[in-house]
């Protein structure tokens, strides 16, 4: 017994342990992976299942409906009705109530019978009534309108999907890069401070022996210090990275995951000059797709209102059984049944209405005409912002060029100062100078990097062209 609880108790923590191993990605997996599970792409499917269901719920209001109905009345106390007297005396010669009224009119105002009412139950005290109907819509212009209707919310929905499906991209490149910029500033700063950490050391010891002043000490610990505040800022953006990053997956925001891509290969993977031949073709963008949609939904309202001056005609065809009783006995087979059935039309013309139509009209051509306007602004719109973003994808390429150059160029420097204070012909104030200059080229080369990737994905985001990496 002691070694079974001892093998149980090694395969929970192997399960545990193999539980807990992170998932990898690179950035195409994690744009893949992102399109099945993030939520707002998941949503956006539903919305297309959504508006097939509207569709067909749409279409179903014109094909034959079949509808039944069961009543069942029990006269908790049964209405009477009054008849007068003299239908009830057999030897009286009235037989309706003008004659016996005519009687009372006359000169000796004495009818045969005694004059008076005698109250009267009409009908069982119970009684079911079920009935079969099946409608069939002939003509509804409205219908028609929303058949085509239909299918434009349809459009939508796909429409708004690519653009979610854009959007996620987007935001899983712009998530994966800073996930990446945030590892390469802390391995950036461990190595910088490293380096000045024995930097320190080693200017200290010749302090100590009288061949250094005390400020270049001071000067060394005050930049060991910054760089320490920000190694410990980088840190937290780096959690906070991947928290963001696994929340634009669509996973627990606290999984624990691992990035395969490197930062610099994916910059140069994101540089293409073919990005900047593009044509700036609006009519393929989503945006110019919805308000396209947006026009064709408003020419389909006013269809509508138009339509509903138009004659509306419906047929039906019903059927159904009666059962009359005292007591209940509708489930015995000796109960007698009636039955009966109709067929017909309904004709339903819109005659007058006091001017609403026409207002309801006007204000869908109105909603027409702006729904225009809109489509020539988004048009304009978009233009504009292509050529912004191909403005910003080209100077991100450049800069990310020259941030190259000036980190070499800040490395040459900060090699150059620091030999030159170790061999006594240097200050401490011109070290620091280098070595903050230095700091700087290298987090404004990572910067470059980043604004590269996601220039690179904002200019395929609206231009509704995607590459894979």
């Amino acid at each position: 017994m002691k070694y079974l609880s001892t093998f149980i108790f090694l395969m929970c923590f192997s399960l545990g342990f193999a539980q807990d191993t992170s998932a990898s990605f690179t950035l195409q997996e994690a744009i893949d992976y992102a399109l099945e599970n993030n939520r707002k792409a998941k949503n956006a499917a539903r919305d297309i299942e959504a508006a097939k269901q509207q569709k067909w719920e749409t279409t179903a209001t014109g094909l034959p409906q079949l509808n039944a109905t069961v009543n069942y009345q029990n006269f908790l106390k049964q209405q009477v009705s009054l008849l007068p007297n003299a239908f009830f005396d057999p030897f009286s010669q009235v037989r309706n109530l003008d004659e016996y009224y005519d009687e009372l009119s006359a000169p000796s105002g004495i009818p045969d019978t005694e004059p008076g009412f005698t109250e009267v139950i009409f009908g069982t005290k119970q009684n079911v009534n079920a009935t079969a109907t099946l409608s069939q819509l002939l003509f509804d212009g409205s219908y028609l309108v929303g058949l085509q209707s239909a299918k434009v919310f349809l459009e939508i929905s796909k429409n708004a999907k690519d653009k979610t499906d854009l959007e996620v991209r987007k935001g899983v490149i712009n998530a994966y890069g800073n996930v990446l910029l945030a590892e390469e500033s802390v391995i950036i700063y461990e190595k910088n401070i490293a380096v000045l950490q024995k930097n320190l050391d080693e200017t200290t010891k010749i302090y100590e022996n009288g061949l250094e002043e005390e400020e270049s000490v001071e000067q060394l610990q005050i930049t060991l210090s910054n760089l320490q505040s920000s190694l410990n800022n980088a840190k937290r953006l780096r959690g906070i990275a991947y928290q963001m990053f696994n929340i634009t997956l669509g996973i627990d925001y606290s999984t624990n995951i691992r990035l395969t891509e490197n930062l610099e290969n994916l910059t140069v993977k994101n540089i293409s000059l073919e990005a900047l031949e593009l044509a700036n073709d609006v009519t393929t963008t989503i945006d110019y797709k919805i308000a396209e949609n947006d026009k064709r939904s408003k020419e389909l309202l006013l269809k509508l209102e138009k339509s509903k001056a138009l004659p509306q005609l419906s047929a039906y065809l019903n059927g159904g059984y009666l059962g009359f009783s005292d007591d209940f006995s509708f489930l015995n087979s000796d109960q007698d049944w009636a039955g009966f059935s109709s067929f017909g039309f309904n004709l339903n013309l819109p005659i007058f209405s006091s001017g609403g139509r026409s207002a309801a009209t006007q204000r869908a051509r109105i909603n027409l005409e702006k729904s225009k306007d809109d489509l020539t602004e988004t048009e304009q719109r978009l233009k504009l912002q292509i050529e912004t973003a191909k403005s910003n994808y080209r100077f991100a390429t450049e800069d990310y060029n020259n941030k190259k150059q000036n980190l070499s160029l800040a490395e040459r420097i900060e090699s150059k100062n620091q030999t030159k204070f170790f061999e006594g012909v240097g200050s401490s104030f011109e070290l620091r100078q280098a070595q903050t200059q230095l700091y700087t080229a290298q987090q404004e080369l990572l910067q470059a990097m980043l604004d590269v990737i996601n220039t690179k994905a904002e200019l395929e985001t609206i231009t509704n062209t995607t590459t894979n990496f």
